[in-house]
Order: C-alpha cells, then structure tokens, then sequence
C-alpha cells in the first residue's frame, strides 16, 4: 500500500551563523541522511564563508546568485547545482536579486560501535 507521510515542515528561522545575513531556512527533512532544508536568500543575502563536515548539494529552484568554493566563484542560477565537498570552504550570496536553494545534506553514516 502506497503510505504518504507527512513532513514536520516549520516556519522560515532565519540563519542564527554571524556573518549570515538576509537568509531564511525551512527545514524539511533531518536525519537520517540526507538533510534537505530549503534556504530563502533576500537581496544581498549571504552565508559566511566556512567548510562542512559533509558533502552538500545545492540546487537553485528560483532566482540566482553567487556561489564561491575554494578559490573559485561562479553565478549560479534557477535549474543549477553545484556540489560542495566536506571539508572545503563555500559561501553563497545574492547582490541585487533573490533566491531560493534546497540544500541536500549528505550526513556521513553513523557507525555502531
């Protein structure tokens, strides 16, 4: 039987990080991997520039902006994706334009002891 589940689906929190500014995230599935949360970026919205302890995907659903990995920047826009691996620095931005990304966050498996 095909069962359709609900999702605990909550209000857009804007990102607590310093250096995060403009950018709202709903987050729709956690744990197990893979986490998707989908982040609202206002005109020149900004997440910091940091690595992750995991590799994440982010896909552009509307608007565009400007996504930085490493050492190299590229505009990103609506239909694009770009993967950031663990461990290397990322940031994403918007100047004058909006956007709307679902990041998928490919938590490393747990290990039983």
């Amino acid at each position: 039987m095909l069962k359709v589940k609900p999702i605990d689906r909550q209000e857009w929190l804007a990102l607590p990080q310093d250096g995060c500014h403009n950018v709202y995230a709903q987050i729709l599935v956690t744990k197990p991997s893979p986490a998707l949360v989908i982040l609202k970026f206002e005109a020149h919205g900004t997440i910091h520039e940091h690595p992750a302890d995991y590799d994440i995907d982010v896909i552009c659903l509307e608007g565009e902006g400007i996504v930085k990995v490493g050492d190299e920047v590229a505009p990103i826009k609506a239909g694009e994706r770009v993967r950031w691996l663990a461990g290397i620095p990322h940031q994403l931005w918007t100047s004058d334009s909006t956007m709307k990304t679902l990041m998928v966050e490919h938590y490393p498996e747990e290990q039983d002891s």
